[in-house]
């Protein structure tokens, strides 16, 4: 039976909740605000960090026959341990033949976990040219060919894989989505684009993914060992709203596949990261495709990592690599410690809620 340790984990810092799990395979860390495996069970105050008393806490268990303080020491290294990991950010140079993105993309997943990173991810329209004309050409269902590849990668990895996005079709609609496999191979999470890339920019671009793709009806977030990760696909990140509900949801690292342009990547991909990282206090990455001079559409590439104090950490060129970078929650603690946005919210005069 298992026994969890509630506690306010640097409360100073998070306010916000975190359960650790103690069985007989150890510890586990569930995220901040993630209460009993229910968004709907945590408190409201805790989630907006505005009331970090004690009182919310239950009294003292003792961890097994040793109590409480005969667990201390595990627990701290526990959370030292799910404080860091690597992250790696695939930017694949993407080609008109499924199969070579395919048997590629799942290389650079294996080079990426032999260099130590426990969550890896893909860029947008990672098994296909990115354009309209494209999208019913190579969707797919889902699962199919291209999870069915992602899932047993991530398994024979042992990592988190977020898959990019692939064009998928259901029920006579396609889509633009973003799929996500555990270290088991299971499928955490599917994420279809909800803000669709309508734009006509005069003499410059001009771009209408609602010609052939449906946009999703709902936001996507799945858990780690290490923090809760937020999904949102290139055009999804200039909603500030969705990074800011993911960020009440307990989010610490939102990430968006995307595939920016020459216009709108010199003006904006780094901009609208930075902002987002700074709005919520979080890691924001953006995951592009290598840059392809000779494709219809020409993707800006610059895969990035931004911290939650604005800082690039990591950034790619135009060309195909895999970007690394260590993620420090315990730099975001103390971000969030310094500048308490998260306390100081006027709940009493605005608020952002998810309606569906």
């Amino acid at each position: 039976m298992c026994l969890q340790v509630l506690e306010m984990h640097l409360h100073e810092k998070y306010c916000l909740y975190t359960t650790w799990t103690h069985n007989a395979t150890g510890l586990r860390l569930e995220s901040p605000g993630f209460v009993g495996g229910s968004w709907e069970r945590a408190a409201p105050r805790a989630l907006l960090g505005r009331d970090c008393s004690s009182r919310h806490l239950p009294a003292s268990r003792g961890a097994g026959r040793g109590g409480r303080s005969g667990g201390s020491a595990g627990l701290r290294a526990a959370r030292g341990a799910m404080a860091h990991f690597r992250l790696a950010l695939i930017q694949l140079r993407v080609s008109a033949v499924k199969s070579d993105n395919l048997q590629r993309a799942c290389g650079l997943v294996r080079e990426a976990s032999t260099k130590g990173a426990k969550v890896v991810a893909l860029p947008e329209c990672f098994n296909s040219p990115y354009g309209t004309k494209y999208f019913k050409e190579y969707a797919e269902k889902i699962p199919g060919e291209s999870t069915q590849k992602l899932s047993e990668v991530a398994k024979e990895c042992s990592i988190y894989l977020i898959g990019g996005s692939i064009p998928e079709e259901d029920g006579g609609k396609l889509y633009n989505t973003c799929t996500v496999f555990g270290p088991d191979g299971a499928m955490l999470a599917k994420h279809r684009k909800v803000h669709l890339f309508d734009i006509n920019i005069p003499g410059k671009i001009q771009f209408k993914e609602s010609e052939t793709l449906s946009a999703g009806n709902s936001l996507s977030v799945f858990d780690t060992p290490y923090c809760k990760v937020g999904l949102g696909i290139c055009y999804d990140i200039r909603f500030a709203e969705m990074a800011q509900i993911y960020g009440q949801k307990g989010c610490q690292l939102l990430i968006y596949p995307g595939a920016f342009n020459l216009t709108t990547g010199p003006a904006h991909w780094e901009l609208l990261q930075r902002g987002r990282a700074v709005d919520n206090q979080v890691y924001v990455a953006t995951v592009s495709p290598a840059r392809d001079e000779k494709a219809s559409y020409v993707a800006w590439g610059h895969s990035t990592v931004v911290n939650p104090w604005g800082e690039v950490i990591a950034k790619a060129g135009a060309e195909e690599t895999v970007v690394y970078t260590d993620i420090d929650l315990e730099k975001l603690a103390e971000i969030r410690q310094q500048i308490p946005i998260l306390n100081q919210k006027r709940c009493d005069l605005y608020s952002i809620e998810v309606k569906k």
